[in-house]
């Protein structure tokens, strides 16, 4: 089994030629060469002493020649790149914005890499390529910052628990030579290594409740999106891609259990009420006692005492309004 792998490609950024400089030289050609052409053919239709028919095949040779250079003509916008084909062996890649001109038998292509994915996205409503995208010929590579707003994902979590997670993913391409030629189709290849990266970061982490100093995907979100991105970046870099940034946009348990689990946060939302409301019933109760006792206002026997921590522990702890009774008599009857 060959298990080597082919080497990265590497990016050679190449100067173009101006292409205003070129546009008046090859317009001014042709034009001398139509007249040329011209005048060649009136002289010898006008049995001129002595026609030149070298002239006549020369001119009319050059013409369809002077066409094809001006088709080398191309422009690049600003954070647009050009990558150079001739006859299937890289040449560089332009970067800098403008006219230029190049080989015109450089390899144009029909469609940038990827465009086809944003086609399939474009069907898919909340995905990155849902805006119409405008197909760019001459193996022109965008490298402005674009935005993959995946689908949600129901995966597991470290627990098993069934969730909903969903993440955005701000990149860009660096390496135009290993986005052309190290990946079949680098948006495809981008939008695949997301899902599994998402999928797999989701795996790691529990939903929340975890043990101490533990990470949850609740609690922790800072944490888990660089986490991601450091995942998203290291998948990427083979296709020349830089993950600028990585967030989780949607968190939530599956619907099949989302009721239950809403039911145990409640739970333990009360209970924890609870713990806090008789830590300071019991403080409370603690300091009446040692107040009453301090200042001599009432000397109360352990029974007595026990019967006034009860009051007050219903009192202070208790749901519903509680409406005291009265003692007219004495302090024991």
């Amino acid at each position: 089994m060959n298990t080597k792998q082919n080497a990265a490609n590497q990016e050679l950024v190449i100067r173009a030629t101006n292409g205003w400089l070129m546009l008046p030289l090859l317009v001014g050609l042709l034009l001398a060469d139509i007249g040329l052409f011209i005048w060649s053919l009136t002289s010898l239709a006008h049995n001129h002493p002595n026609p030149n028919v070298a002239l006549v095949i020369a001119s009319s040779l050059c013409l369809p020649v002077w066409i094809v250079l001006l088709t080398g003509l191309y422009t690049l916008q600003p954070n647009e790149a050009r990558v150079l084909l001739l006859f299937g062996k890289y040449k560089g890649t332009v970067r800098e914005s403008g006219m230029h001109w190049g080989n015109p038998f450089y390899s144009n292509g029909s469609q940038s890499p990827g465009s086809a994915a944003g086609t399939r996205a474009a069907a898919k409503p909340g995905t990155a390529g849902a805006a119409p995208r405008r197909t760019q010929g001459r193996n022109k590579i965008s490298l402005r910052a674009r935005t993959l707003n995946g689908d949600r994902l129901k995966v597991n979590d470290k627990r098993g628990n069934p969730i909903e997670i969903g993440a955005v993913v701000v990149w860009r391409v660096e390496d135009t030579a290993q986005a052309m030629f190290d990946v079949d189709n680098y948006q495809n290849y981008i939008t695949t290594q997301s899902e599994s990266s998402l999928r797999h970061l989701a795996s790691l982490y529990a939903y929340d409740d975890g043990e101490e100093n533990e990470f949850t995907l609740r609690s922790n979100v800072e944490e888990v999106s660089q986490a991601l991105r450091a995942e998203l970046q290291e998948r990427l870099s083979r296709a020349g891609v830089v993950v600028d940034e990585a967030r989780l946009t949607h968190l939530a348990y599956a619907p099949e259990i989302a009721q239950a689990m809403l039911r145990r946060q409640q739970a333990e939302a009360v209970i924890a009420a609870r713990q806090k409301i008789v830590h300071g019933a019991v403080s409370m109760v603690d300091m009446a006692l040692k107040e009453l006792a301090q200042k001599q206002v009432v000397q109360l026997d352990d029974e007595r005492k026990a019967a006034m921590v009860s009051n007050l522990m219903v009192v202070l702890c208790g749901e519903s309004e509680v409406h005291p009774v009265v003692n007219t008599g004495t302090l024991y009857n």
